[in-house]
C-alpha cells in the first residue's frame, strides 16, 4: 500500500545564495563568456517577467533597456544575440 506523505514549507524567507570566487587560473576567454552567461541569463529572466516571450520581440533597444532597468551596464550584440537564443530554448 502506497503512503503519501505531506511536507510542510518553511516559512522564512527565500534566501539568495553565496556568492563564490571564480577559480583562479583559466584563460581570460573564459571568464569573459563565463559573465557573458550570466549577464545573458539574468536579462533573458528579465525579459521573460516583463512579458517577452518570443526572440522576435526582444530587439537590442528592448535587452538595453531592460539592462538599464536592473542597472546593469548595455550588453554588447554577442550578449543580445545569447539572451534571444536563451529566450528560444525555452519554449
Amino acid at each position: 500500500m502506497a503512503v503519501a506523505t505531506v511536507r510542510t514549507l518553511p516559512l522564512e524567507p527565500w534566501k539568495p545564495l553565496q556568492k563564490k570566487p571564480l577559480p583562479a587560473g583559466r584563460p581570460r576567454e573564459w571568464y569573459v563568456s563565463h559573465n557573458r552567461r550570466l549577464k545573458a541569463m539574468r536579462l533573458a529572466i528579465a525579459l521573460l517577467d516583463s512579458g517577452v516571450y518570443h526572440p522576435s520581440k526582444a530587439d537590442d533597444d528592448t535587452i538595453r533597456g531592460t539592462a538599464e532597468r536592473l542597472g546593469m551596464h548595455a550588453p554588447s550584440e554577442a550578449t543580445c544575440r545569447m539572451v534571444r537564443t536563451l529566450i528560444r530554448s525555452g519554449r
